[in-house]
C-alpha cells in the first residue's frame, strides 16, 4: 500500500537521506535499513529500480514507528511482503519501502484456528494446516504470495478464496492505531478488499480451519501441487496471473485464442505453457512488461470486444 501525503520530502538529496536513515536507526536496527535498494531483489519478476529506503522490521511495534516517522515526516511509505503480484517502475520507488516478511513471520495454532502474522508465506501456512490435521487451507499451498497480501486481495485457486476461512484481521490504521476487524468488516471480493482504500497495514489475522485425515490433505495438495508445476511456467520469474479473468471468460484462453501465446517484447513473454502468465526470460524491464501488457490488451479488445483488466499492481517511478 502507499500513504499519500501531500508535503512530500524528497529524501533523495543525499544529505536529507542520511538524516533520515539516522532517526530510522533509532526505531528499527540498522543492519534492517537498507540504502538505495534494487527492487528486483525483492519481487518475483526480478524486476524493478532502487527503493530510496529499504526497512525490514521485527515486530508490530517497529512496524508501527516506521509508518508514524513516514507520516510525520512526510514520506511515502509503500508496504510490501514477498513482492508477487507487483510491478516496479525501472527508476525504482520514492520513499520507505517496509517489508513485512521474513522478519515478520510465525504461526500459532488455536484448536482448529491459525494466528498467522502478515509476512509468514501462503506455502508454510498451509504446511502448518497440515501438521495440525487441519483441512480448508489446500488450495493457498501454491499461491506465491504472504498471509498479508492474500488478506488484501483476498487470494483464491482451485475454488478456495481467504474470504471463506477469514475469521478476523488486526491491523495497523493510518491513524497509527492497532485494531481488530471482522472478516465481514474488510468487504472481501474478486480479488479485492478495503484495506489498500482504507490504507490499512495487515499485521496478523485468524483463519479458521476443519479437523481433516492428513493423507487426505496432503493427497489434494499434491494434486493442486502438480497442477501447477504442469500447467505454470514456475521456471521462470513472473508476478502470477498476470490479468483478472474477465466475466464469462478465461484470461488466459482469450490471449491464446488472439494468437499471443509467446508473444515478446524485449524479454518479457506471455508464456508459452500458460497464456495467462507475463514471464522475465532474463533481464525483462518494467518498460517491456508495461508495452506487453498493452498489446495484449489492445489485441484482445480489437478481436474479442473484452477489456482486460491487470491484476498485477504498477508501483514506483512510472
Amino acid at each position: 500500500m502507499i500513504y499519500r501525503i501531500p508535503s512530500y520530502i524528497n529524501i533523495k538529496n543525499g544529505e536529507i537521506m542520511d538524516t533520515k536513515i539516522d532517526q530510522l536507526k533509532q526505531i528499527i536496527p540498522e543492519k534492517y535499513i537498507l540504502r538505495q535498494e534494487p527492487m528486483k531483489n525483492h519481487t518475483t519478476f526480478r524486476i524493478g529500480g532502487p527503493a530510496d529506503i529499504f526497512v525490514a522490521p521485527e515486530n508490530m511495534e517497529e512496524i508501527k514507528a516506521v509508518s508514524r516517522f513516514a507520516k510525520e515526516e512526510g514520506i511515502p511509505l509503500f508496504v510490501l511482503g514477498n513482492g508477487s503480484n507487483l510491478l516496479v517502475a525501472d527508476d525504482g520507488m520514492d520513499g520507505i519501502v517496509l517489508q513485512i516478511y521474513k522478519n515478520y513471520s510465525g504461526i500459532e495454532v488455536r484448536g482448529n484456528e491459525l494466528i498467522v502474522k502478515a509476512g509468514t508465506l501462503l506455502s508454510s501456512t498451509s504446511r502448518a494446516a497440515l501438521n495440525e490435521e487441519l483441512t480448508g487451507f489446500e488450495f493457498a499451498g501454491g499461491i506465491p504470495g504472504t498471509f498479508g497480501g492474500a488478506v488484501v486481495m483476498n487470494a483464491g485457486a482451485y475454488g478456495g478464496e481467504v474470504v471463506q476461512l477469514l475469521k478476523e484481521v488486526t491491523v495497523l490504521t493510518k491513524e497509527g492505531e492497532i485494531k481488530t476487524l471482522k472478516a465481514e468488516e474488510l468487504e472481501l471480493g474478486y480479488r479485492t478488499s478495503n484495506v489498500l482504500k482504507n490504507e490499512y497495514v495487515v499485521l496478523e489475522g485468524v483463519i479458521a480451519l476443519e479437523k481433516g485425515n492428513k493423507e487426505e490433505i496432503k493427497a489434494k495438495m499434491d494434486e493442486y501441487a502438480l497442477a501447477r508445476k504442469t500447467k505454470q511456467p514456475l521456471e521462470y520469474p513472473s508476478a502470477g496471473s498476470t490479468f483478472k479473468r474477465p466475466e464469462g471468460y478465461f484470461a488466459g484462453k482469450l490471449i491464446q485464442d488472439a494468437g499471443l501465446k509467446g508473444y515478446q517484447v524485449g524479454d518479457a513473454q506471455v508464456s508459452e505453457k500458460h497464456s495467462g502468465f507475463v514471464i522475465n526470460r532474463g533481464n525483462a524491464t518494467a518498460s517491456d512488461v508495461m508495452q506487453l501488457i498493452s498489446d495484449v490488451k489492445d489485441k484482445v479488445k480489437e478481436q474479442f470486444g473484452v477489456t482486460m483488466e491487470p491484476e498485477v499492481k504498477r508501483v514506483g517511478r512510472f
